[in-house]
């Protein structure tokens, strides 16, 4: 039995949704197929300090993002402050679901920034040091993340070892930024 509209399997969602772990070995070979090699299912688990939510979901099987779970991950991600959407690139989601299964830890990131709005970027941008004018979170390209039980350095690591797209290191706010752009690092 096939869903028409999704073309995924009954199995494989029974398969996705039996998981509790994801053996994921990215390895670069396009834009959007480092995670090639990565299993029939994808999953992503965070919480917002901001906000108090939380997200634990499978967002691809067999192949395919599942749209009603891109969805909610987009929903997630929005710009907490103005409370503005914009869809996330399933790269980004595929680059930190990716690192967090490198590291092989339970705990979900801690979500900082996702989308921001052009005001919520100009705000930054005016009160704090690092903020690019025209950042990617403006396209719904990258996030900020910690873990209590990794370093920064072993979260940028773990990224930048994916190598598809931007890892930077924010020592002094204990964060690291992940985006789909262009392979690329920064920070102490």
């Amino acid at each position: 039995m096939t869903d028409s509209t999704s073309g995924i399997s009954r199995r494989g969602l029974l398969r996705a949704f039996a998981a509790t772990s994801i053996a994921a070995a990215p390895t670069f070979s396009a834009a959007a197929g480092f995670l090639r090699g990565g299993g029939d299912i994808r999953r992503l688990r965070m919480y917002s300090g901001r906000t108090g939510e939380k997200i634990d979901m499978i967002y691809w099987v067999e192949g395919q993002y599942i749209p009603e779970a891109m969805t909610e991950i987009t929903y997630f991600m929005r710009d907490w402050r103005t409370g503005t959407i914009k869809p996330i690139d399933t790269r980004t989601v595929d680059i930190v679901a990716a690192t967090h299964a490198l590291l092989d830890v339970s705990e979900p990131y801690m979500l900082l920034s996702g989308y921001r709005s052009p005001q919520t970027n100009a705000m930054l941008r005016e009160t704090s040091n690092g903020v690019a004018r025209n950042s990617l979170h403006l396209q719904g390209q990258a996030n900020d993340v910690r873990l209590a039980s990794r370093s920064m350095r072993q979260i940028a690591s773990a990224a930048e070892s994916c190598q598809a797209g931007g890892v930077g290191r924010y020592s002094g706010s204990n964060f690291v930024h992940m985006d789909c752009g262009p392979v690329r690092h920064w920070g102490a």
